[in-house]
């Protein structure tokens, strides 16, 4: 019966996980279509991302209480020990990438809407990926999941070294473009953390699988490896 009432309690924190994920998605693709848009429908966009990144915080409370409560009163195996460790630490990864969502629209008010803004779209779109692939990890148990998220950061990155580029060749031609680029590096560079969050989100996957995490082709112990990003 203990066991049972476990296992209830473990699959609920699986769910809060994906609504978790779900709603860090939801943040990341708003905070990024600000670019396309303006006047009242970009700042009900900005709205929007500000209450999710609310809901995100409050998701990160409620399951980091549930997490408690199986540490506290079940009495978890050590596979089950790892995976709620691992619940703990994905979620203060997703609490920052819902924190990054609010930080980027802060700054697309003040970027030109043209087609400069389709690399980030991109780059947003598979950063996207990366976190819904590293939740469904966790909720499935999946090692070879995780590890593709793990991998698919380089592709993000690519994205980075390219935007980085082009902001330099455009300053280049022409220096007074210098500011407004400014905000589209930065916005590219929480991109960039946001995928370095779902690689930690991932690297937890395999924490809570393998009890141990790869970083740089190495195996690690989990314990204080987390990125600082």
């Amino acid at each position: 019966m203990m066991r049972e009432k476990f296992q209830e309690q473990l699959e609920e924190m699986h769910r809060q996980m994906v609504v978790m994920g779900s709603l860090c998605q939801r943040a990341i693709a708003m905070a990024v279509k600000t670019l396309m848009e303006e006047g009242d429908a970009a700042e009900h966009l900005e709205d929007q991302v500000h209450i999710l990144d609310g809901e995100i915080d409050d998701m990160e409370r409620e399951i980091e209480s549930l997490c408690t409560k199986l540490l506290l009163k079940q009495q978890p195996v050590a596979s089950d020990l790892r995976r709620i460790t691992a619940a703990l630490k994905m979620v203060t990864d997703l609490e920052r990438i819902g924190d990054q969502a609010a930080d980027i629209v802060e700054l697309t008010r003040f970027i030109q809407k043209d087609d400069r803004n389709e690399l980030l779209r991109k780059m947003a779109t598979d950063v996207i990926y990366m976190v819904s692939q590293s939740v469904e990890a966790f909720v499935h148990l999946d090692l070879d999941q995780a590890r593709e998220v793990i991998a698919y950061d380089d592709v993000v990155d690519r994205w980075f070294d390219q935007i980085k580029v082009e902001i330099i060749t455009c300053i280049s031609q022409d220096r007074s473009e210098g500011e407004a680029l400014l905000d589209v590096f930065l916005v590219a560079k929480y991109l960039e953390r946001i995928g370095d969050h779902a690689t930690n989100l991932a690297e937890w996957v395999e924490y809570a699988l393998t009890g141990a995490r790869s970083k740089d082709g190495l195996w690690v112990d989990p314990v204080g490896a987390d990125k600082d990003n």
